[in-house]
């Protein structure tokens, strides 16, 4: 199994650079890789900073990639806990921080909207300090 980073996921959705995406595409097709938790919330990031996806087109685009044969994510689990919360407006980076707490008491964040949204779901509880 390999090890894939942020640049080979981005490259694999994205072909923007056709060559190192050809390249991306035959390794992540034909091999088992693995994706490790910061590598997903990464990747998230850069296609919505850098390449204007809206949230809704890394929900799905990072669904699918999560999907392929090959592909194992490091916490699966967690990281599709934090795509469903993406769909109830839960930023994705504090879906997976959240998925990640599960079995604490509480999560402790001064962002009042988070808690807020959270808290309407049912789960562990978000609270303000």
């Amino acid at each position: 199994m390999l090890a894939i980073d942020t640049n080979l996921i981005v490259r694999y959705l994205v072909n923007d650079d056709p060559g190192q995406a050809a390249r991306a595409r035959k390794l992540i097709d034909n091999n088992d890789v693995f994706v490790c938790t910061t590598v997903i919330l990464e990747t998230e990031w850069v296609l919505r900073s850098v390449y204007g996806f809206s949230v809704a087109q890394c929900a799905k685009a990072l669904t699918d990639f999560a999907g392929l044969p090959r592909v194992t994510l490091e916490d699966a689990a967690c990281v599709a806990k934090a795509l469903g919360w993406v769909r109830e407006r839960v930023d994705f980076a504090d879906g997976l921080h959240l998925a990640k707490a599960e079995g604490c008491d509480a999560f402790i964040s001064f962002d009042q909207n988070f808690a807020k949204t959270v808290n309407a779901l049912g789960g562990i509880k978000v609270r303000t300090p």
